[in-house]
């Protein structure tokens, strides 16, 4: 930890000093964000994961940039241009766009225009008339006449080379210029040469611009996608003209024949040099605002997510739908093992109807079936009418589940290890039928950008994007709380302080000792080490333990309090549990101590009056309008039950029973201004939508929320 990034950070973040040292401390100690955020509040003041990542994220930025301004700081003084000033500047910035503008004059380069003019022996040259103080430019020239440099003319150029250069490496020009790029800049796109009918999907964008500081991120990202296959040509920039004006003002001194020479060094060394770098430094800016809103998105959807709500330990029969192939059909355990697999065809064009609800109703009578996942693919509304019109004898709940993604897991490496014997339609087949009990548990199986949430998860950087999502898998993951009887080694990879060796580990161990009879069991686990029980344990549940607290987010660390609690009281931990009066007359003040403070006894207390519970909620099967099976079933001015499939930063998609999945505009969404879609709908959203345009020929349908 620098204690020099402190008060950086602080400014950065608007979190107090003194919580940002105490939260790098416990990071540098080895505690993952979600331990800190959840047991060490007192710590850090009780900061969330949002604002203890911020933390990390700042204070990686500040030891990235003096890792760079020592390479710089090396590299100049190798060369011997290092003066006292010019280090002292260097040391004082915490810019990394400054830090590089003043390296950028001693950066090792290779051969330019200017380094070749330098190597003629034109430098003197360039620095005369940079003084402009002559009118006789040619007699300036004509000194510097060799073999190299044949005539005046030659000479001249090669010194408005070496002047564009300087002019361009100048810390005020480039100020200058970055200024007019912030204040100024737009994006401008059109259409490749000859390539209309290819680009027909950026339509919108053959004659395109807007102000760069205005443009929505989904936007700009759809622009570079378009130029990155070719298809747009794209340019970044304030007008050229105004711009070179301004320059001019910075650097020219007098109206002479030198003048004239500099004048045509800066609109040269502005469109050759400067211009182009710093259209690349705003292009990347740009970029990294666009991709941070998007990834953004992708997060705020992929926990809503992994967050819907389980089924839970029920038995399920799961339905991966087709009509030439059938549909797969498997029949699984409370615990998600599968029992068996079939396949049904009870649609064209085998069409054995008759076949296929017999045998539905044979296995939901031989396998004790609970519920039934339908995956919401081809023929999926189809199947999901065939199960739901299936007479069980008894009430069988029938759910379409999303299957994004399952075609991704039933060929990994994963679903080989757990399946080794069965193709990949059976595993597709077990993962719908999973995801119904539990989406959590079965969607960390999944590369996150594959499951099909947010917008644009290819053009974004992938890096970053990946380290997001690992974010947002392991806080959801921590938050609910996982069974380490039954969690696979995907799951516990994601608990905190385990890892993948760790959570293969207590797999292992598990397979060869039978299952955990409380957390301290854990200990005996390979390589399970102090810090690793500490900050993994309050995470995991041991639901039969014979120690009640082993099956709730009380860390083992605070055992002590919730006994002395109950010893207080002149009951048993389990009284103190069941008797809401009990834990209502517990003053908490008189259990503080230095190192536990209210903010982790308020928690304690709440988590005793719900031991184990799942804070998901419970799944709810949801009926699409009937009749509606395709585009072609849709009329204009039609209201229809959809679920919110995804949300982007231009809109909302519903599904609504169709192959196509309908788009409500932001425009759409409610009957007032909207900022963000995320602000007015959420993932797996029951809503009404009306239909207000169908588009057949490209397969889309654009729907309102408005007045519905």
């Amino acid at each position: 930890m620098n204690p020099r990034y402190i008060p950086l950070i602080a400014t950065a973040t608007t979190i107090r000093p003194n919580k940002i040292e105490k939260t790098l401390a416990l990071l540098s100690e080895g505690a993952t964000i979600p331990f800190i955020a959840r047991y060490r509040k007192e710590v850090t003041g009780s900061l969330d994961e949002v604002q203890i990542a911020a933390i990390q994220k700042e204070n990686n930025r500040l030891t990235e940039l003096d890792k760079r301004r020592e390479s710089i700081l090396n590299s100049i003084e190798e060369q011997g241009k290092l003066t006292p000033e010019l280090r002292q500047r260097i040391e004082a910035t915490w810019n990394m766009t400054e830090l590089e503008d003043l390296y950028l004059p001693y950066k090792r380069k290779r051969k330019t225009r200017a380094s070749v003019a330098k190597e003629r022996g034109l430098e003197p040259l360039a620095q005369e008339l940079w003084r402009q103080r002559s009118n006789d430019v040619e007699h300036l020239a004509g000194k510097y006449l060799s073999d190299d440099v044949p005539n005046v003319e030659d000479a001249l150029q090669g010194a408005r080379d070496i002047i564009a250069e300087q002019m361009s490496e100048d810390e005020k020009s480039r100020t200058k210029v970055r200024a007019a790029f912030k204040r100024h800049a737009t994006i401008k796109s059109k259409v490749a040469r000859g390539k209309d009918e290819e680009a027909a999907t950026y339509k919108d964008y053959f004659e395109f611009e807007e102000a760069l500081k205005r443009i929505p991120s989904h936007r700009l990202l759809a622009i570079l996608r378009g130029e990155g296959e070719g298809l747009l040509r794209v340019n970044i920039g304030p007008d050229a003209e105004e711009t070179v004006y301004q320059l001019e003002r910075i650097h020219l001194k007098d109206n002479n024949a030198a003048s004239r020479q500099v004048q045509e060094a800066i609109k040269d060394g502005y469109k050759r040099l400067l211009a182009p770098s710093i259209e690349t430094e705003f292009r990347n800016i740009a970029k990294e605002k666009a991709d941070a809103e998007a990834i953004e998105v992708f997060q705020e959807n992929l926990r809503q997510l992994l967050l819907a709500a389980p089924l839970g330990q029920q038995r399920v029969l799961g339905l991966d739908p087709g009509y030439r192939t059938g549909c797969k059909l498997v029949a699984l355990d409370a615990n998600g093992n599968l029992l068996n697999n079939s396949t049904i065809y009870p649609h064209p064009p085998q069409a054995r109807y008759v076949e296929a609800t017999e045998k539905l109703k044979d296995w939901v009578r031989k396998y004790e079936i609970d519920a039934i996942a339908v995956g919401n693919g081809t023929a999926g509304k189809e199947t999901l009418a065939l199960c739901r019109a299936t007479d069980f004898g008894r009430p069988i709940e029938v759910f379409m589940v999303n299957e994004a993604g399952a075609s991704i897991y039933s060929a990994s490496e994963v679903a080989r290890e757990e399946f080794p014997k069965h193709d990949v339609t059976v595993r597709g087949a077990v993962s719908i039928g999973r995801r119904l009990m539990d989406p959590l548990a079965e969607l960390v199986k999944i590369d996150a950008k594959s499951i099909g949430v947010g917008q644009y998860q290819h053009d974004v950087n992938q890096v970053q994007l990946r380290e997001s999502l690992d974010r947002v898998v392991e806080s959801c993951v921590n938050a609910v709380g996982i069974n380490v009887n039954t969690a696979s080694k995907s799951l516990l990879t994601y608990v905190s302080g385990l890892g993948p060796t760790l959570a293969q580990n207590i797999v292992n161990f598990r397979a060869e000792n039978g299952a955990f009879s409380s957390r301290s069991a854990l200990k005996k686990v390979p390589r399970m080490g102090a810090k690793a029980f500490e900050q993994s344990a309050g995470f995991l549940r041991v639901r039969e333990a014979k120690n009640i607290l082993d099956n709730t987010a009380v860390h083992p660390e605070s055992y002590h309090i919730v006994q002395q609690m109950a010893k207080d009281k002149g009951v048993g931990v389990q009284d103190l549990i069941e008797q809401k009066s009990l834990r209502q007359d517990i003053n908490l003040k008189q259990y503080v101590t230095d190192t536990v403070g209210l903010p982790t006894l308020q928690d304690i207390l709440s988590e005793l009056a719900k031991p184990g519970l799942d804070p998901r909620g419970n799944a709810k099967s949801f009926s699409f309008a009937q009749g509606i099976n395709t585009i072609n079933d849709l009329q204009i001015g039609m209201i229809v039950p959809g679920i919110v499939t995804n949300v982007t930063n231009f809109g909302a998609f519903v599904d609504i029973g169709i192959k196509e999945n309908g788009l409500v505009h932001i425009s759409q969404l409610a009957n007032k201004y909207v900022d963000k879609p995320a602000d007015v709908v959420k993932l797996n959203q029951e809503v009404q939508v009306k239909i207000m345009d169908i588009d057949l020929k490209r397969g889309r349908v654009q729907l309102s929320m408005k007045a519905v």
